[in-house]
């Protein structure tokens, strides 16, 4: 070993304890995830031999958890094992709050064949179900592990919502590639976005940390694709329409529809004209 490497190496070791945090294993904390939806939703099955008793899974999965937030525990409010009783006991909450989700996709996209095809195959119920998981540990005070879970939604399914977000009932993700979600967004029930939505700040600056910086949506309402709405002041008022494409830093009304307006020139070249014939959309 050369003089160099034996320094980087006692420079490692160092850092190493001015860590502020120990952190789980993402790839345990990816199979955590999987197998708890699995085990709530078991419309899935593994071609190689997995028990298929709920109690022995159930034990299996609380043992995982606990050993997740092992690395953790200076952080946590309690021991591992108590916070872990606590997120078990929200389970049936997690659950029916999902059942929402799912029936709400289920029933407002035409090319839905049912609730089996919602669970096993739509990023936007994974990712939904990721998030309303992840929200539950945060609260119950548990510092990153919510964040790691959530970001392993986000690579599998390119939807970013932060754990520490507000989500009502009956909650609507089509598509959803490339939605962003903020910490301190709140969102009312039955609201249904598309892919490319962003509920952002208008600010990224870290004296904003401690407040709130994204918008809030009202009840009932519908945001098309690639929306974008910033600022912690912006209400989408209840049963409101945002178009696709519109930029929003100010709130609206309840009952509004926002859209942006544009103009697309469609030429057609005429075989029997010297001009072309010009089109207006």
């Amino acid at each position: 070993m050369t003089t160099e490497t034996s320094t980087f190496l006692d420079h490692l070791q160092t850092q190493r304890a001015r860590y502020r945090y120990r952190l789980p294993s993402r790839p345990d904390a990816g199979r955590f995830i999987d197998q708890l939806m699995r085990l709530l939703f078991p419309v899935t099955q593994e071609c190689k031999s997995i028990s298929q008793h709920v109690e022995e899974t159930y034990q299996n999965l609380t043992e995982q958890l606990v050993c997740l937030l092992h690395p953790l525990e200076k952080n946590l409010d309690e021991n591992p094992a108590v916070i872990t009783e606590r997120f078990f006991e929200q389970l049936p909450i997690i659950y029916d709050s999902l059942l929402f989700d799912a029936h709400a996709i289920a029933d407002n996209d035409p090319a839905a064949v049912g609730i089996e095809e919602v669970v096993a195959v739509y990023p936007g119920f994974y990712g939904i179900a990721v998030y309303r998981i992840a929200h539950e540990l945060l609260k119950l005070n548990v510092p990153l592990l919510p964040r790691m879970l959530t970001e392993y939604a986000h690579g599998q399914t390119g939807i970013d919502i932060h754990p520490g977000a507000q989500i009502g009932k009956s909650f609507f993700i089509d598509h959803g590639t490339g939605v962003v979600i903020g910490e301190t967004t709140i969102i009312g029930d039955n609201v249904k976005i598309y892919q490319g939505v962003t509920l952002g700040a208008t600010h990224v600056a870290k004296s904003m940390a401690q407040k709130k910086r994204h918008p809030t949506i009202e009840n009932n309402v519908v945001i098309y694709a690639n929306a974008t709405i910033l600022g912690g002041y912006t209400v989408v008022g209840h049963d409101s329409v945002i178009g696709g494409n519109v930029w929003l830093t100010t709130s609206v009304e309840a009952h509004s529809l926002v859209f942006h307006q544009h103009q697309t020139d469609v030429r057609v070249k005429s075989l029997e004209a010297a001009e072309p014939i010009n089109f207006v959309i």
